[in-house]
């Protein structure tokens, strides 16, 4: 083979060891999609038959790059390899197996918004007065799932307190309506297979069989579920590998646990680990600089990262006075790399801690007319005017599906409110019946009016036309017909504001996705559509293409890889987050999280912190980061940002003199808010504004918080996303 021959002798040693369990630590920039590439495609070379190996990533786009790198390298049998993501590849056993554990394979797949309605509806039904909301109540049942805790186990030996036993009747009640919705949450996607590879010994061996070799990507970011899945279907002769980076653990926030890497010898104590430990990504400043920050960490495997690559210019760590001075700054130093070096703009991005800082970073680059992306902000199939569709498709293929029924029966408006929807809910609670079934039944529920009876019958017939219709026409043409018959697009274009544009042009969108999805998937199902909708991450709609700046947080950035880097808001607590109140690990975890950051870059880095920021209304005062502190000197330089200088006025001025004129639109997005918008805020969630007083940067908005009431906001500071 080959490319063997542009493997060094590491990575060579790991393609071509097939004896047993075996471990690769894959350092930062070492390589890790090329190795793994390579050896599966030198398996297949091998005689191994593809259909027998299952590899595990943690994006779909990372398997969907990968396998077309296979095939490219092999030829089309590598279309056989079962590649994808845990919850995609564990979704489509569940589908084929899914009568065994009681559910039709058309199931749906709830994402998170829809997981946190459910439990909000659960809360209201059955009247329970808790001090938590929706949000966070359904965030600590995640918890209790990823810990494998069942809600019969959490209310029997763990609920002490009152809240506890109320939240173990929530999560029980939660679970119960999610199975009479034919409906799963993302955690189930992990759960059910254990539950069905335990509970059904045939199945779990006929997987083990057709498995006879498995790769896991990522490795250090697997949780408990995860890691039991790969436990039972590891039988005796099954030979897995595993690749990770314990120095790139961030995700235990949302149950990841780093030991499953650092103790997979005593998992598999037969097994061989590899180092990968050459670095081809960044200047030896870069990997001097980072290596000095994650030495001050106790629980990783070692190694030592080294590179052949030049020195390369230093860290530049730059003071700023305020967040508004940090993004003139970073606008700046952004001009100077374009000038100076011949970058294109896609070589350049800005990673941030929380998402609340992108705000003033994007203030900075509209002004300077620097063109920009945000990776993971509201994502595509997330935005209100796509879900609404996409939950029109759930219930073509879903009638259980009770939330997305929710959702559109009254979108677009046909006179069906939520009083007369609350009692056909409790009629269909009563006769323990679908909502669906209820429709049908609707001129029974005496306590609506006879109008919105009709109302009602009119939507059902809409729906059991398309229902009909589903396996008569493509995808593409049922959706169109759809949209048509729905008058969506002619409702947004009449509208005419900035809003109902920006919500056509959306839907026009995901009807060229649809035709895109059907055009490389001639065979799939609307079901097919539903499942790679649902499983769809802000990460995997990365375009490394589109020349413009990428913002996003360092969590999203992980796998990525820049020319350029500015790691922003390096303060105690913005980064490392509130270390007051850290554990050891959990700061272990921050530093992990940060030299994440520093080894996205290849030539040059930009730290930036502020002295001041405006946080939670008001100014704070801010020290700088201890991560910086921990970088060996020699490695950065220092320079002032605004700091220093005589006057607010002097100040102002030299802003303004950089910064030229505005955009036109640069305040487009305030003038779009308006009475009865729905929004989105980082810290409350979804909300819809009720007043709106002021203008420019006095303006404010009142809005009621669907979990936190009614709040009086800055709309400067508030970083409100439009729904």
């Amino acid at each position: 083979m080959k490319l063997l021959k542009s493997l060094n002798e590491s990575q060579l040693a790991a393609v071509e060891y097939n004896s047993g369990p075996h471990i690769i630590v894959a350092g930062a920039g070492s390589g890790k999609t090329r190795v793994l590439t390579i050896k599966i495609a030198y398996l297949l070379e091998n005689g191994f038959d593809p259909s027998t190996i299952l590899a595990l990533t943690f994006t779909n786009k990372a398997a969907k790059e990968m396998k077309e790198r296979v095939i490219k390298l092999i030829g089309k049998k590598a279309e056989k390899i079962w590649m994808g993501t845990f919850h995609s590849i564990f979704a489509r056993i569940l589908r084929a197996e899914s009568t065994r554990l009681n559910y039709q394979p058309n199931f749906s797949i709830y994402d998170k918004e829809d997981s946190v309605a459910l439990v909000s509806t659960v809360i209201n039904e059955m009247n329970i007065s808790i001090d938590s909301t929706a949000n966070n109540v359904h965030h600590r049942i995640s918890n209790l799932k990823n810990q494998m805790i069942s809600p019969l186990e959490f209310s029997k030996n763990m609920a002490e307190t009152i809240i506890d036993k109320r939240i173990a009747s929530i999560y029980l009640e939660y679970n119960k309506r999610l199975f009479e919705n034919n409906a799963m949450d993302f955690d189930d996607l992990l759960l059910k297979p254990i539950e069905l590879f335990t509970n059904h010994a045939r199945v779990l061996q006929k997987y083990r069989k057709m498995f006879k070799y498995i790769l896991v990507d990522e490795y250090q970011d697997t949780n408990r579920a995860q890691y039991e899945i790969l436990k039972l279907l590891t039988a005796p002769r099954t030979k897995i590998c595993v690749v990770g980076d314990d120095a790139q653990s961030i995700y235990g926030w949302r149950g990841a646990e780093i030991r499953n890497m650092l103790e997979f010898e005593k998992d598999f104590p037969k097994a061989k680990i590899f180092r990968l430990e050459q670095n081809y990504r960044s200047t030896k400043n870069i990997l001097s600089a980072a290596d000095s920050v994650i030495k001050k960490n106790t629980e990783q495997i070692a190694k030592t990262l080294w590179t052949e690559n030049n020195d390369g210019e230093k860290l530049a760590i730059i003071k700023c006075a305020d967040e508004k001075d940090e993004a003139f700054q970073i606008a700046k130093q952004i001009k100077k790399e374009i000038s100076s070096k011949k970058l294109s703009l896609s070589d350049i991005a800005i990673f941030y801690r929380i998402n609340s800082q992108s705000r003033a970073l994007e203030d900075g680059l509209r002004k300077n007319k620097i063109p920009y992306k945000i990776i993971g902000g509201v994502e595509f199939y997330r935005r209100k005017e796509v879900k609404d569709i996409v939950a029109y498709l759930r219930i073509l293929s879903n009638q259980n599906d009770e939330e997305s029924l929710l959702r559109i029966m009254n979108f677009p408006q046909r006179g069906i409110g939520n009083t007369s929807i609350s009692k056909m809910i409790a009629f269909s609670r009563k006769l323990e019946l679908s909502l669906f079934t209820t429709m049908s039944r609707v001129f029974e529920v005496i306590e609506v009016k006879e109008r919105i009876q009709k109302n009602v019958k009119q939507f059902k017939l809409l729906l059991d036309k398309y229902i009909d219709l589903k396996d008569k026409l493509s995808l593409m043409e049922l959706t169109s017909a759809l949209v048509d018959e729905l008058g969506v697009l002619r409702m947004y274009k009449e509208e005419n504001t900035p809003e109902s544009k920006t919500r056509y042009e959306n839907v026009q969108e995901l009807l060229s996705g649809i035709q895109e999805f059907s055009k490389n998937n001639p065979k799939a199902t609307i079901e097919d559509f539903l499942a790679d909708v649902s499983l769809i991450s802000g990460v995997d709609q990365f375009d490394e293409t589109n020349n413009s700046v990428t913002l996003m947080t360092v969590h999203s950035s992980k796998g990525l890889e820049f020319p350029v880097v500015f790691v922003t808001g390096c303060e105690e607590d913005i980064f490392p987050l509130n270390p007051k109140f850290d554990s050891d690990s959990q700061t272990e975890e921050e530093r992990r999280l940060f030299y994440v950051a520093l080894t996205r870059a290849e030539k040059k880095i930009f730290i930036t912190y502020a002295r001041s920021r405006y946080r939670f209304g008001e100014v704070a005062y801010q020290n700088r980061s201890r991560f910086i502190e921990e970088i060996d000197p020699s490695f950065y330089d220092e320079l002032n940002g605004g700091i220093g200088r005589k006057s607010g006025r002097r100040k102002k001025v030299y802003y303004d003199e950089f910064y030229q004129e505005s955009f036109d639109d640069f305040d487009q997005e305030k003038r779009s808010l308006r009475v009865g918008s729905r929004v989105t805020h980082e810290l409350f969630g979804m909300g819809k504004i009720l007043q709106i007083t002021g203008s420019g940067d006095t303006q404010r908005v009142t809005i009621a918080f669907e979990e936190h009431g009614n709040k009086q906001l800055l709309v400067k500071f508030a970083n409100l996303q439009l729904i």
